[in-house]
C-alpha cells in the first residue's frame, strides 16, 4: 500500500532526516513510576503502576472529564525518574539495547472484540486491519513527512473473540482489564492492539512501557477509526499512530502545558492545551514555535497529522532500550 491519497500533499518538502541518539544517561531522561503514585485508575479502581494508562485520544466534543490519566507533573517526574533508573540498569547489563538508525520491527497480535457477528457488532474486515498496519509503517518510517523513527510493525495475528460481556471495551472497568489478561499474548516488545467499540468520547488510549510486564499492555483503539472505518474525520488511522506513540513512551504535545519539562521533547512547542479539528496559526504559549498541531501526539483531525519530531524519535527508542528490547 503507498501513502493514503490525502498524505500526498503532506510531503512538500520530502521525508525529513534525523539521527536516533541512544541515550544512556540519566541527564538525558527519568524514571520509572513508583507504585504509590499510580495506585488507583480514574474512579478509584485499585491498578498495578504498569496498567496505567500512558493518556488517550479524545474527538472533538469529547467530554473533558473522558481523559484517562493526563499525567500530574508528580507523576512525569517519577516516570522520567524510572526511566533514569531502567537506562542504569539496563546499560550495567549491557545486552540487548538497540543501536541507532536499526529497525525494530515489533509483531502485532490484534484482537478483534465483537459483540457478534455484524459489522454494527464490531466485526471489521482484515482489510482494514491490514490498512492499519500499513499506516503505522508510514507513520513511523517517516514516509508521510515527519522523521523517521527506529520501528517497523509487522501483522503476526489476528485474534477475533465474540464475547457481549467485553463489548464496548470501557476505559478502567474489571471487563477491560478481564479481557487483556486473558488475551494478550507475547512479551515486552509484542504489540497487542484490541478494537471495538469504546468508551463514548474516546478513540483509544494506551499503557506506558514498564519494567516488568502486565498482562494489561496495550493499546485499545476505536474500531471504526481505522482506515475505512465510519468514525468521521478520524477514520484515517492515526488514532492507532497516536495510541502506540504513547506504548512507546511519547507524551501529549500538550503535557504539562506552557511551563516545566512539557511533553520532555525539545523540539515539540510548547502547547497549553489540546488542538482539535485543523487550527491555523494557533499559538497557546509565549515560548518560540507555533502550536505543533501536526504532531501524531496531539488531538487534531487525523487529516491534520503527520510527524513526529527526531526528539521523540529518539525519545521513543531510548525507552525501547529501557524497556522493551530483548
Amino acid at each position: 500500500m503507498g501513502l493514503r491519497p490525502n498524505l500526498l500533499t503532506r510531503r512538500a518538502a520530502g521525508v525529513a532526516s534525523t539521527t536516533l541518539a541512544l541515550l544512556l544517561s540519566t541527564a538525558a531522561v527519568g524514571v520509572v513510576p513508583a507504585a504509590s503514585a499510580f495506585s488507583a485508575a480514574p474512579g478509584g479502581t485499585c491498578v498495578e503502576p504498569a496498567d496505567v494508562h500512558a493518556g488517550a485520544r479524545v474527538k472533538a466534543g469529547g467530554a473533558a472529564k473522558h481523559e484517562p490519566n493526563e499525567l500530574t507533573a508528580t507523576q512525569i517526574k517519577e516516570r522520567e525518574a524510572d526511566l533514569a533508573a531502567a537506562l542504569r540498569e539496563r546499560a550495567s547489563r549491557r545486552t540487548g539495547a538497540v543501536a541507532p538508525l536499526a529497525t525494530v520491527t515489533i509483531p502485532v497480535v490484534v484482537h478483534v472484540i465483537q459483540e457478534d457477528s455484524t459489522r454494527v457488532g464490531g466485526n471489521i474486515p482484515d482489510s482494514m486491519i491490514n490498512n492499519q498496519i500499513a499506516v503505522l509503517n508510514q507513520a513511523y518510517s517517516g514516509a508521510t513527512g515527519g522523521a523517521p523513527t527506529a520501528f517497523a510493525f509487522q501483522l503476526s495475528k489476528i485474534n477475533r473473540v465474540v464475547n457481549p460481556s467485553w463489548y464496548p471495551i470501557i476505559d478502567g472497568s474489571s471487563a477491560e482489564r478481564a479481557m487483556k489478561t486473558a488475551l494478550r499474548e507475547g512479551g515486552k516488545n509484542t504489540l497487542n492492539l484490541y478494537l471495538g467499540d469504546v468508551t463514548p468520547g474516546l478513540l483509544g488510549w494506551a499503557t506506558f512501557p514498564q519494567r516488568r510486564l502486565s498482562s494489561t499492555d496495550g493499546v485499545v483503539v476505536l474500531n471504526e477509526s481505522l482506515p475505512g472505518g465510519t468514525e468521521a474525520n478520524y477514520n484515517q488511522g492515526d488514532t492507532a499512530t497516536h495510541e502506540v506513540g504513547h506504548w512507546l513512551n511519547l507524551y501529549h504535545t500538550f503535557q504539562g502545558g506552557c511551563s516545566g519539562s512539557g511533553d520532555g521533547v525539545a523540539d515539540t512547542p510548547a502547547e497549553a492545551t489540546p488542538a482539535y479539528e485543523c487550527p491555523t496559526g494557533r499559538n497557546t504559549c509565549s515560548a518560540p514555535g507555533l502550536d505543533p498541531i501536526t504532531n501524531f501526539m496531539d488531538y487534531t483531525y487525523d487529516s491534520c497529522m503527520h510527524q513526529f519530531t527526531p526528539g521523540q524519535a529518539s525519545r521513543m527508542l531510548t525507552a525501547w532500550n529501557a524497556y522493551r528490547a530483548a
